[in-house]
């Protein structure tokens, strides 16, 4: 908060959301006092609507990587417990991430806290053990990893194991164990013994975190995954363990099977499925990887008088840094000395390296190309443009779209109905089935339990988030949550600001007009000359204009500005004006030829000016805010998507007739107020649209604020960009379809994972309880149903990482 103006802005903003009684802002203190009715009215819309006005709320965020996430259950449960913790403002868990990213209040909120309320919920912080002198990018990847190798361990482990034990366990299959181990003999039970014995280490090691688990849940009175295979494997083992030490408890002896190859195998292939799963995961955050990867390790920085090589973290605000060819930029900041070319294409996506001249600014993690130049440092450590957007891009991944809402609300209700329905399951075998009853109920039951995967449901929707939201930054486009994600995807109007947005947003030099006698050269030199001792914009503008076409500019004697109307002086003994038609017809100088090009000009949207040389008319010079090089291109893509484009301008409605013919829109909103921008997306959604915002200044805020997404460019306002639901960073419009076609491309991803893994369950679980067995006479293996259920993750998952190779094909020129 800045200003008088700034309280007002908070407390309207408050005091619309609805449940808020009042609002009051203290501007010495700049604490916001807001009373509300909690049964209406969430903490968040309350921060959501500051925010939406430009202002940033005193709230800290803090991201804690949570071991033994696996299904929508523990996300559900893990949020339920941190929300519970005074001060904890939002929680969000991700099993993305495997973390959770919780916004919280610092004076009220300390990590100790954080973490009980983790525990209390049955799950524990990931605090991996690092190897020492290895480099660590991210706690949570480096528990990912360590995970990982102890869940390979134990695959190995228990396949191993296996092998033998399925052997050994259908000795009637096999003509010489057949011989050697006849049914009901002594041998077969003591060779049985032997495989349980073996069986004990998979299911209490290697099988371990199913036990654990499952425990942390019932003691929250809950349910998940593990508890499904615990269920599962702890079933084939005691039914083993009675077959062999009390076989007299089966009628006939065909009862007498024991199921530790199940016990086993189960283990192996559900261990082998979450250490795949961790690893495909990992791949889909390969765009942070990509961005941590930029950050330069060091930086030549001038001190005393002498360079030194400092680590990037020592790099201070204000020091001098000295860049080479071939090197990477340490930090943002502003050349000073020197020029290059740098190529931003990592930051930005714009593939063509840009001009760096003295008074350009330069982006940290950019690749310097060709000269060697010096800047000051303007931004260090987490203020780096590199920084924020990594911390943007986390943030964005860690969020939830809301359609992984819903499937979250029925994932914590899929287990307990698996565990009914496999309990409903082998009561109906037991009652009805055929002969042995006892071992058909038993098989029935734990396939039911193992095939279920709440996993692919949790997974279906965060993996392709992940992976789109990477893929829009590696475009230059930083989206900043699912929900914009999603949002994106419906989108059929899309707004577009004039000034900034389609224009450049500065005036340029566009048109040169002479009457008989003078030359475009000499009318354009004098005028350019007159002008460089003018400050207007338009002035220049049209030495700019000079310059670029390389003319040798003379200094004006006598120069004078009449207000109203132009200028007016002397320039190498030649007496001339420029202005408007008023100041020619005040001075006698007859403009009625130069009519009909004013008249054209003008309706062109561009602003021409009269041009007298020694009393006589000699020309028109005009200026215009000129289309951006690839708008129309945009424009083109956005209306083959079949999105309605609508220009908004403060203009005048001649100006912007002129702009949207240029650039192919029919639809135009002008002479709008700052005020109004927002209202005006209102209307249009009030016609039943999903409206998009395209904008760059601060009076664009509310605008983008209020439609269904936020587009702001990237080269404009801090307040626009915070406002905004997506930014883009390269400035241009292609930005816009970029994202759209990444966000439906993420959708139908979505939509996709989703359709496999109720697919997967809906067909699985009913085949696993043996409906299919009265017609074909199916009847699922448990080992079957748990490599379907192993790989049902990893093929969701690699499904997410396709996006991967996803490339925006509507990109202009």
């Amino acid at each position: 908060m800045t200003c008088a103006h700034c309280p007002p802005a908070i407390e309207k903003a408050a005091a619309v959301v609805p449940g808020v009684i009042s609002a009051s802002v203290n501007p010495s203190t700049k604490v916001a006092r807001i009373d509300y009715d909690s049964a209406w009215t969430k903490i968040t819309d309350i921060l959501h609507a500051i925010r939406s006005v430009g202002y940033t709320v005193g709230t800290a965020t803090m991201r804690v990587p949570i071991k033994n996430m696996h299904c929508g259950s523990c996300l559900t449960r893990i949020e339920l417990g941190l929300q519970m913790v005074p001060g904890v403002i939002s929680a969000r868990a991700s099993l993305e991430t495997n973390a959770a990213d919780v916004e919280y209040q610092p004076e009220k909120v300390d990590f100790p806290a954080v973490r009980k309320a983790i525990e209390s919920a049955g799950y524990h912080v990931a605090e991996p053990k690092i190897e020492p002198n290895a480099e660590v990018l991210d706690p949570a990847e480096a528990a990912n990893e360590q995970e990982y190798r102890t869940l390979m361990r134990k695959f190995w482990f228990a396949a191993a194991v296996s092998i033998p034990v399925m052997a050994l366990s259908y000795p009637d299959l096999v003509p010489g164990l057949r011989d050697w181990m006849p049914m009901g003999s002594e041998t077969r039970r003591m060779v049985w013994s032997l495989l349980g014995v073996i069986s004990l280490p998979v299911m209490v090691w290697a099988g371990s975190q199913f036990f654990t688990g499952m425990w942390d849940a019932l003691k929250h009175r809950a349910a998940n995954m593990h508890t499904l295979i615990a269920i599962g494997i702890s079933a084939a083992f005691a039914y083993s363990v009675v077959t062999v030490a009390w076989p007299q408890f089966f009628p006939r002896m065909a009862l007498a099977e024991v199921f530790w190859d199940v016990t086993d195998v189960v283990v192996a292939l559900v261990v082998l499925g979450l250490a795949l799963e961790i690893k495909a995961k990992g791949r889909t955050s390969q765009a942070i990887k990509k961005l941590i990867g930029l950050q330069a390790k060091t930086a030549r920085v001038l001190r005393d008088g002498t360079e030194r090589d400092i680590p990037v973290e020592e790099v201070l605000v204000d020091d001098t840094v000295v860049v080479r060819p071939g090197e990477k930029i340490a930090v943002d900041g502003e050349v000073t000395a020197g020029a290059s070319a740098v190529d931003e294409s990592m930051i930005t996506g714009e593939s063509i390296p840009v001009e760096k001249q003295v008074g350009d600014e330069v982006i940290g993690g950019t690749l310097n190309k060709t000269g060697s130049f010096k800047f000051k440092a303007t931004k260090v450590g987490k203020d780096t443009a590199l920084a924020t957007i990594i911390r943007m891009v986390k943030d964005a991944q860690g969020s939830k779209a809301p359609i992984q809402r819903v499937v979250d609300t029925v994932s914590a209700y899929f287990v307990p109905a698996v565990m009914i329905l496999a309990i409903l399951a082998f009561i109906a075998w037991y009652n009805f089935g055929p002969e042995p009853r006892l071992v058909y109920a038993t098989i029935v039951l734990v396939t039911t339990l193992i095939i279920a995967c709440p996993c692919a449901l949790g997974l279906a929707t965060p993996t392709s988030l992940t992976v789109g939201i990477g893929k829009g930054a590696e475009n230059g486009i930083l989206i900043r949550s699912g929900d914009a994600l999603q949002a994106s995807e419906k989108l059929n109007a899309v707004i577009l600001d004039k000034t900034g947005t389609i224009t450049k947003g500065e005036p340029a030099l566009t048109d040169v007009v002479v009457t008989q006698g003078n030359t475009e050269a000499d009318v354009l030199r004098l005028t350019a000359s007159l002008e460089r001792g003018s400050e207007h914009p338009l002035g220049e503008a049209i030495v700019k204009g000079a310059d670029a076409r390389g003319l040798k500019l003379s200094d004006a004697e006598g120069f004078a500005a009449i207000p109203g109307h132009g200028v007016g002086g002397r320039i190498d003994g030649r007496e001339v004006l420029f202005g408007n038609a008023k100041l020619m017809r005040d001075r006698g100088i007859a403009i009625d030829m130069l009519q009909k090009d004013w008249e054209r000009l003008a309706e062109e949207g561009k602003t021409p000016m009269y041009v007298g040389i020694d009393g006589k008319a000699a020309g028109l010079v005009a200026v215009a805010d000129t289309v951006k090089p690839d708008s129309k291109a945009a424009i083109d893509a956005l209306k083959a998507l079949g999105i309605e484009v609508v220009m908004l301008t403060g203009d005048n409605e001649r100006t912007g007739r002129a702009i949207a013919r240029q650039v192919g829109i029919e639809r135009v909103l002008a002479e709008v107020l700052p005020n109004d921008k927002a209202h005006e997306v209102q209307k249009l959604q009030l016609e039943g649209k999903a409206v998009g915002m395209v904008g760059d200044g601060v009076n664009d805020a509310p605008a983008l604020a209020q439609a269904d997404v936020g587009f702001a460019i990237g080269t404009g306002t801090d307040v626009a960009i915070e406002a905004s639901d997506v930014t883009l960073i390269k400035g241009s419009l292609v930005g816009v379809v970029t994202a759209i076609e990444i966000s439906r491309a993420t959708m139908r991803n979505v939509r996709q994972n989703l359709v496999g893994a109720f697919g997967y369950n809906s067909l699985g679980i009913p085949v696993a309880m043996g409906v299919l067995y009265p017609f074909i006479g199916l009847l699922l293996s448990p080992l079957i149903a748990a490599a379907a259920m192993a790989f049902s993750s990893v093929t969701v998952v690699t499904n997410a990482n396709r996006l991967r190779l996803f490339q925006p094909r509507r990109t202009a020129s």
